[in-house]
């Protein structure tokens, strides 16, 4: 079964999908609105084009654990993409992914506008990956 992971942002949200195993997560491209139902739209039709039978969205935490800020959103989030695409939404610790895709880029030396483009995506490659080692 695939898995789709979301990282989601103020105006840019990030998306990834797995392979048929698990094993594995592929960037796909990152949609640009910040408006809940634009992108709980396009999550589940991301979702029904790759046959994905869950959702893996990255849930902000705080460093302690708690609910970020922005957590009340991300569930809001969660819940329309549920009624959308009728298959489970998985909200998953996304603490550090960011740093995470920022060190990756670092290392394989993307910079300017095309590290912009790509962060949210790896983002989201990265909290798809975390979900799925933790199976």
């Amino acid at each position: 079964m695939r898995s789709l992971g979301i990282d989601f942002g103020d105006s840019r949200t990030g998306f990834a999908v797995s392979d048929e195993l698990g094993f594995g997560a592929r960037t796909l491209e990152h949609f640009k609105s910040g408006s809940l139902d634009k992108v709980a739209a396009h999550a589940a039709e991301l979702a029904k084009q790759h046959g994905a039978g869950e959702i893996i969205l990255g849930y902000p935490k705080n460093m302690d654990g708690t609910p970020g800020i922005r957590a009340e959103r991300t569930e809001r989030l969660a819940e329309k993409i549920r009624e959308l695409a009728d298959i489970p939404v998985i909200l998953w610790d996304e603490r550090l992914t960011t740093v995470s895709a920022h060190r990756l880029m670092n290392v394989t030396n993307v910079r300017g506008k095309k590290r912009k483009n790509a962060v949210d995506s790896i983002s989201a490659a990265i909290i798809l990956e975390s979900y799925l080692d933790s199976k």
